[in-house]
């Protein structure tokens, strides 16, 4: 038995690799991965994700499809980064007041391979680094892009 969620996940994934053009070839395909559902089950799950059905099938709205973490990191990296300092394994960004939870948040939801996580107050924030020399790197990188 499959749970809702479950259920959901794979119609996502099916979405993202088959151009689905009725509910009754999106069934098939479920029941081909042994999940089976009616069609007013799987007209719930498509509302449910948001999804809509244009002249190409299927799809998820731009508005609803995942952000682009790169350009939102840029840019928040671009609004409030003010300085970047490497310690050891560990960088200290400096914001103006308010700054450091969206700047954190961006680098945070960027998953960015060499920071393992952040720690943000109101105007600093601590991005622990995988090494000293990824440290190095994060906040060069950072202050060229601010």
């Amino acid at each position: 038995m499959h749970t809702p969620h479950q259920r959901r996940h794979r119609i996502q994934t099916l979405l993202d690799e088959y151009a689905i053009h009725s509910q009754a070839q999106l069934a098939e395909l479920l029941a081909g991965d042994g999940i089976q559902v009616n069609q007013a089950t799987l007209s719930r799950d498509l509302k449910a994700l948001g999804i809509v059905k244009g002249p190409d099938g299927y799809t998820v709205p731009a508005e609803l499809s995942p952000p682009n973490t790169e350009r939102i990191l840029a840019r928040a990296v671009a609004q409030w980064l003010r300085d970047a300092i490497p310690t050891q394994n560990q960088v200290v960004l400096k914001t103006p007041p308010g700054g450091a939870q969206p700047l954190a948040l961006a680098i945070d939801q960027a998953r960015l391979d060499e920071i393992v996580g952040t720690i943000a107050g109101d105007d600093t924030i601590l991005a622990i680094c995988k090494s000293n020399q990824a440290a190095n790197r994060i906040a060069t990188e950072l202050l060229a892009a601010s």
